[in-house]
């Protein structure tokens, strides 16, 4: 999910929420002036591999509604790349689609714009209720304490994915459990123009998918519980370095992924240069690089000891779309039946198998197909062991401004600089620095 664009817009939007909730109507070109009951204008965010593939999937899911409910439902698949700031400019303006997806780290950052539809008891009331989702999904659908600015729609989580035949290669029976085990696993590995571990170092959206993880692992967090940034807490100060450790210290991660940003690591898991990747969802990405099912396993992403769990054997993020209404739409009552159809548990399983998601809908988990290895590993993850990120509304502020300096970091390592506990402290101070004051 892309937002580093439009990071410094979220600044402004959000100090211009009470304009953006001012505003009424529009013209006809916003779909949330579309006064028609017969008709609503829906954003969906593409998942699939393009926009047309994403058209092909949803368009016969959008006739069935039609043909329950005489609704006829426009769509416009808005590529990652735009799909927050359109998303930030129809709040501003007033003119939005009547309902839209946005990625579940946005949610809080939105909801303190004013411009999505809370979901009351009330409102959740008319889909069935919030007891139907899984509780770690609904954790990322608004800030703490106020009522969901969304509701989940497609729920994801990381795991640790690892190539069967560079494991037997290297003699190493089962995938490691815990960061020690990986570590000495990816020792064995890492030799002979191979390596053990995969990473997206100049990303700074997978950074923190990472690091957000690792300092939960460490008892820490990068907000406090008013939401002030502690971006240089022990903990997580800790969480970071030992993920760039993987490649200063332990030597597993290749100094050339520093530079990777558009998903190189999985081409070289796939090509059998790297043996694993900590990723979400991944399976798809591997079949379209030419990989068979059979030449790669999926396991929990590691913990410090034990097994994954709550608190400090935290193992993921609740990585996912969320589905929201805007919150002028003229058309209320057809955007809730319309988030109510999305949401089924039918149309939950449709979804999710077009596009290899797990359900945040826990009726449609009992479907056979999550339980395949993959969806088995990821579906327990999301159930047991996994946290939403900050939902705070200067989130993506804070991914771009941890993101960027853990991506310095990775520069200093394969520029031959030493990385210590008091670079990575002064990396995040100045990070932290750059956060707007509360």
């Amino acid at each position: 999910m892309l937002r580093l664009r439009a990071a410094a817009v979220i600044a402004t939007v959000t100090a211009l929420s009470a304009t953006a909730t001012a505003c009424g109507g529009g013209t006809s070109s916003g779909g949330g002036s579309n006064d028609s009951p017969k008709t609503l204008t829906y954003w969906a965010s593409n998942q699939g591999p393009s926009v047309e593939a994403d058209k092909k999937i949803l368009t016969p899911e959008l006739k069935k509604f039609e043909k329950q409910t005489g609704i006829k439902v426009k769509l416009e698949v808005v590529p990652w790349s735009d799909l927050l700031n359109r998303i930030l400019a129809a709040a501003t303006s007033g003119q939005g689609p009547d309902v839209l997806n946005i990625g579940n780290t946005w949610s809080s950052s939105l909801q303190a714009t004013g411009a999505l539809l809370p979901w009351d008891a009330e409102q959740y009331g008319k889909i069935g209720g919030k007891d139907r989702f899984a509780a770690s999904a609904v954790a990322s659908t608004g800030a703490p304490g106020k009522d969901p600015a969304a509701v989940p729609l497609y729920s994801m989580g990381f795991a640790l994915y690892y190539n069967k035949q560079m494991f037997k290669d290297a003699g190493i029976s089962k995938p490691p459990a815990t960061w020690d085990e990986l570590v000495a696993d990816g020792k064995k590995i890492s030799k002979d123009g191979k390596w053990a571990l995969g990473a997206e170092g100049s990303n700074p959206v997978e950074n923190i998918h990472q690091t957000f993880v690792l300092a939960k692992q460490h008892g820490a967090d990068f907000f406090d519980a008013k939401g002030n940034p502690t971006f240089t807490s022990p903990g997580a100060v800790a969480g970071v370095k030992q993920y760039v450790d993987f490649m200063a210290k332990d030597k597993i991660i290749a100094p050339g992924n520093a530079e990777y940003s558009q998903n190189q690591s999985l081409e070289d898991f796939a090509k059998n240069k790297t043996a694993m990747v900590l990723w979400q969802n991944a399976s798809t990405t591997f079949k379209a690089h030419g990989m068979k099912d059979s030449d790669w396993g999926v396991a929990p992403v590691p913990v410090a000891s034990g097994a994954p769990g709550a608190g400090k054997q935290i193992n993921s993020m609740v990585a996912g779309i969320n589905i929201a209404v805007f919150k002028n739409t003229k058309n209320l009552n057809g955007a809730t039946d319309f988030v109510k159809f999305m949401t089924s548990t039918e149309e939950q399983k449709v979804l999710c198998k077009a596009y290899a998601n797990i359900p945040p809908v826990k009726a449609a988990l009992s479907d056979p197909f999550f339980s395949r290895p993959e969806a088995t590993v990821l579906k327990n993850t999301l159930l047991t062991s996994a946290a939403p990120l900050p939902q705070v509304p200067n989130e993506s502020q804070y991914e771009t401004s941890v993101g960027t300096a853990i991506k310095g970091l990775f520069a200093d390592v394969a520029a031959g600089r030493q990385v210590t506990t008091e670079s990575v402290k002064a990396a995040l101070t100045k990070a932290q620095q750059q956060m707007p004051k509360s």
